[in-house]
């Protein structure tokens, strides 16, 4: 049988693992941050309907801009941010945030350029970036996995990226940059800046977002997910905010007709009923913060938090222990810097088997 080893991959390509969290039946699954609560029945109907209304017109190309999609996400970014002032010619979208890093990488990255990201932090941004061609630079967060100004500063002066990733609020920390943080390395970096906003609308009271920033900035590329705060996961839409310029130069890479009909409808609803999906950010955020005071009442070391996730620690073997949470049916994500853990947040009753398993297994290690 013929091995991958046989086969004329691409030498950069070997040896590298595909990304994936674990797909396991398990009761409580607590270890992809998704959004726990499902669309409502009223909700269901109305995206059934949206749905049917292109089923009739599915032997044509859909709209290969989506220029209706992105003149409401422009106006639900206008929303959420006051002063925004966003226009759909500064919004662009695709298949999740992860295609939006794509095509991000193919315009402004590729063989003997580099990017430049401070980890921990997403696990695709290296990955995307070494599969378009790019180098890949390590430049680390700090200890308590903020950005100090000068160290940023620093790794962009000495590295000169062609594209420079900020995470905020950060995957798998939950942390978020303060906008001095972005405004420095804005004024350092000789090339792209893009801030990975996936987990913003979680993020507590008075913490700014990187939109706010855009205006005089053409080098700076704000990116956001349906698939966290309005719970569309299964919809696969990301998508950004920039300069007009910087959809002009993504023209040039993206694939024609990348996003279905039945994708841009479906998320054009979720938009319309926006006001019902966000209605669970603030239990989510209430829960989350319960959980840091219970996970720190307990002992534990525990990030601060601007996500929908919690990274908690430390484990003298953070394997056995996400072994121990399996057995007692709640997945939680091994992932991060060693002897941490990090747990999504779920419903009150999925929140309670995490708090029931981990006292468990802190008794037991």
């Amino acid at each position: 049988m013929t091995s991958l080893n046989d086969l004329p991959l691409r030498d950069d390509l070997r040896g590298l693992s595909p990304y994936g969290a674990p797909q396991l039946d398990v009761p409580y699954a607590l270890n992809t941050n998704e959004n726990p609560y499902p669309p409502s029945e009223r909700l269901v109907k109305a995206l059934g309907e949206a749905v049917a209304g292109t089923a009739g017109r599915l032997n044509r190309y859909p709209d290969r801009d989506a220029v209706a999609l992105r003149a409401d996400l422009a106006a639900f970014l206008n929303a959420d941010t006051p002063g925004a002032g966003l226009t759909a010619g500064q919004v662009w979208a695709a298949n999740g945030s992860n295609e939006i890093i794509q095509q991000i990488l193919q315009a402004f990255g590729g063989p003997g350029r580099s990017a430049v990201g401070f980890e921990p932090s997403y696990s695709m941004h290296p990955i995307i970036t070494r599969v378009s061609g790019t180098r890949w630079i390590d430049a680390h967060r700090d200890e308590d996995f903020g950005l100090e100004p000068a160290r940023a500063v620093a790794a962009i002066e000495e590295h000169r990226p062609d594209i420079v990733f900020l995470t905020s609020p950060n995957n798998p920390t939950g942390t978020a940059l303060p906008l001095e943080s972005i405004e420095a390395v804005l004024e350092a970096a000789p090339g792209m800046v893009v801030v990975d906003e996936a987990y913003a609308e979680f993020r507590r009271a008075g913490t700014p977002s990187a939109l706010t920033l855009l205006p005089g900035n053409p080098r700076l590329i704000v990116t956001r997910t349906m698939s966290k705060a309005f719970a569309m996961a299964g919809t696969r839409l990301g998508y950004l905010a920039a300069d007009p310029a910087v959809l002009e130069a993504l023209l040039l890479v993206r694939l024609p007709y990348h996003l279905s009909a039945v994708t841009q409808a479906v998320a054009r609803t979720a938009l319309a009923h926006g006001d019902e999906l966000l209605g669970s950010v603030d239990r989510l955020r209430a829960e989350r913060d319960a959980v840091v005071a219970w996970l720190r009442a307990e002992g534990f070391t525990v990030a601060d938090s601007d996500a929908n996730f919690v990274l908690f620690g430390r484990f003298a073997d953070r394997r056995r222990a996400w072994e121990q949470m399996l057995e007692r049916g709640v997945l939680i994500r091994e992932v991060g810097p060693p002897e941490w853990l990090r747990v999504s947040v779920g419903t009150p009753e999925e929140m309670a088997a995490f708090r029931t398993a981990l006292t468990a297994v802190k008794e037991i290690s």
